[in-house]
């Protein structure tokens, strides 16, 4: 029993020493400690609102937390972060010290460190803060330590960021600080001279061979030298060290470019228009896609710059299409998936470091592996850009050995034909100059014929003229004869009553009627029936006319024999004619016998021109138009028709 009492309060020791803040010891051989685990305490200020003064009395410190990661983080990014650390010097320390934080994200970091009589001091620095007010020029964040005697001393940190970071507390010696930031300088020297290089070398050869990939590439290095120079406070220090407030567009607007490059640059070094048409359009989406976001965190939610991690999807779709051309045979793609497999391998050793997980790895492959992985992605890119003009030549190489196989092979068909050309062309012209005697002997011939020929035409025309002549007066007896029949014909129908098919060959149709009857009715002249007006243009009706001041239209059949009529105006004609020439004694039978129309109708009219030609007393026989005159007689309707 006593045994298992001894077990147990050994268990519980363990477990107190295991949640118990550890205090830190210091000597004068103590170069460096870097502060993790249950070295820090943490207390999270969700409003902003503790002093110090709550922070560091006696009843506030059972709110401190023990540290659960590697290293502490803030995990609200509206909330301040209190950490605490103690430290116990062994011993006097001799040489000056500071206490140093890596991450360049912390907007705000204040440090209340106590002196040697117990009073806390408070120092403030920050990526929000300007760089001339920090204690150290130097891109991280140094403190100097004022107490050094022995003795054990609790140091209080505040920080606030906008964005996830790993509050790194390290405490270093000056001359192992000044050692490790020239080392860090000499190295972030050659890196980003390594990138000058790269973009130097990358810049000749576009000048060189004109081709796009190389000025992308520039462009996308250049954008990882600024995106590391902003991660490590380069860019802060010598860039932009009165001005803080770029550090919020800095990161974002760096990664914008490196992604948006980086895909650009893989669409064009893999010819993925060609190779996968698919992988081509998603990549053109996927830029659009990046430029929006990029543009909706500038001008509308800066925040959104902080998430650092929607970086992975272009990542991984650059690497994806490198893996697929790959696969499709495109050689240079291989030197293009090694660089991005590199740069995926330190993308989660960075990311390991930043969600705590250090433990399984040395601090420093961690904190410089990004930049590590950049380097081996340029090489092994470079490598692709190289093995894709080395594959071009190649291809530049064969065309122009085809180019020169096919030009011996069109020698050769050029020679063939050139020669089966001189032998057709021998053969042709010994038929063409057999063909040109045969022409000779020919145009001869018809030389002679032309002559026979002009000796006739001269005849000919001498016949046509005398067939001119014959027709001229031809032409003038046809004139007298027209004008004889039609004489002969009026006083045919004078003499003789003509038939229906006789006296229609001089009035065939409506159109013949109205010309005869407007000769008759305006053969001394229009005047318009309403105000004497002596002009006219044609009216709407067949030969009638429309007065030019007033509008009238006077129709051909008004005001004549005619007018109302409901029968054709030829066999109207016909029917005057007839009972003139019978001197109204032919009968309406007869008439609609000769006409074929009704015999009411016939009877109707002939009554109506009766009473015409009694009007007129009959007295025109002798006239050789006295039917035509008894036309412009105005029909009288008698007492019954009314």
């Amino acid at each position: 029993m006593v045994k298992r009492l001894r077990c147990l309060f050994f268990f519980l020791l363990i477990l107190t020493t295991a949640h118990a803040q550890q205090i830190v010891n210091i000597d004068n051989s103590t170069k460096q400690v870097i502060f993790h685990t249950a070295d820090i305490k943490w207390l999270e200020d969700a409003g902003d609102q503790f002093t110090f003064n709550q922070i560091s009395s006696a009843d506030f410190q059972k709110n401190f937390k023990n540290n659960p990661g590697y290293y502490p983080k803030n995990y609200h990014h509206q909330s301040a972060y209190w950490y605490k650390i103690t430290v116990r010097y062994t011993e006097d320390i001799s040489p000056s010290a500071v206490f140093e934080f890596f991450d360049q994200t912390i907007d705000h970091v204040s440090i209340y460190m106590p002196d040697e009589h117990g009073n806390y001091i408070k120092s403030t620095a920050g990526s929000a803060v300007p760089f001339s007010k920090r204690s150290f020029l130097h891109k991280n964040f140094e403190f100097p330590i004022e107490a050094k005697s022995a003795g054990v001393r609790t140091y209080y940190f505040k920080i606030k960021s906008k964005e996830s970071i790993n509050a790194i507390i390290v405490y270093r010696t000056i001359p192992y600080f000044i050692h490790y930031a020239i080392t860090e300088y000499l190295t972030y020297g050659l890196f980003y001279g390594m990138i000058l290089i790269f973009c130097f070398h990358n810049l000749l050869m576009f000048i060189a061979i004109r081709k796009r990939e190389y000025l992308i590439y520039v462009l996308y290095i250049l954008s990882i030298g600024v995106y590391e120079m902003c991660t490590d406070g380069i860019a802060f220090q010598f860039l932009w060290p009165n001005s803080p407030h770029w550090n919020q567009y800095a990161y974002g607007t760096a990664l914008f470019c490196i992604s948006i490059f980086a895909l650009i640059f893989t669409r064009d070094l893999l010819r993925v228009k060609t190779q996968a048409p698919k992988l081509y359009n998603v990549l053109n989406y996927l830029i659009i896609a990046r430029s929006v976001y990029f543009l909706f965190c500038l001008l509308f939610d800066k925040s959104l710059f902080y998430y650092k991690f929607i970086e992975f999807v272009p990542l991984f779709m650059a690497y994806y299409t490198g893996i697929t051309i790959w696969r499709k045979g495109y050689k240079p793609a291989r030197f293009f998936v090694l660089g991005y497999s590199v740069l995926l391998l330190g993308f989660l050793f960075k990311a390991c470091t930043v969600l705590g997980y250090q433990l399984f790895f040395p601090g420093y492959i961690g904190h410089y592996s990004l930049s590590f992985s950049f380097i081996m992605e340029m090489v092994f890119l470079s490598f692709a850009i190289g093995d894709q003009v080395r594959v071009l030549r190649k291809e530049k190489e064969e065309a122009r050995e085809e180019m020169i196989r096919q030009m011996n092979i069109n020698s050769q068909l050029k020679d063939s034909i050139n020669q089966e050309l001189e032998i057709q062309v021998a053969k042709r012209t010994r038929e063409v100059v057999e063909k040109s005697q045969e022409i000779l002997e020919q145009a001869h011939i018809i030389e002679q014929q032309n002559l026979e020929l002009v000796t006739i035409n001269h005849q000919l025309e001498e016949q046509a003229a005398e067939i001119s002549r014959m027709n001229v007066l031809l032409e003038k007896d046809n004139i007298q004869l027209k004008d004889n029949f039609e004489k002969a014909t009026d006083a045919l129908a004078l003499s003789t009553e003509l038939s229906f098919e006789e006296f229609s060959a001089k009035y065939p149709d409506q159109e013949k009627c109205n010309k005869f009857l407007a000769e008759i009715k305006w053969n001394k002249g229009f005047s318009c029936i309403k105000c004497n007006n002596k002009t006219y243009n044609t009216g709407r009706a067949p030969h009638s006319r429309r007065c030019t001041k007033c509008g009238y239209e006077e129709s051909v059949l008004f005001n004549t024999i005619f007018q109302n009529s409901r029968i054709p105006i030829n066999k109207a004609f016909y029917l005057v004619y007839l009972m003139y020439t019978s001197k109204g004694t032919i009968s309406s039978y007869q008439l609609s016998e000769k006409l074929g129309i009704r015999q009411s109708t016939c009877w109707q009219y002939a009554i109506k021109v009766k009473k015409v030609m009694d009007d007129r007393k009959k007295g025109r026989r002798n006239n050789s138009q006295g039917w035509s005159k008894l036309i412009m007689a105005p029909l009288v309707k008698d007492t019954a028709d009314k």
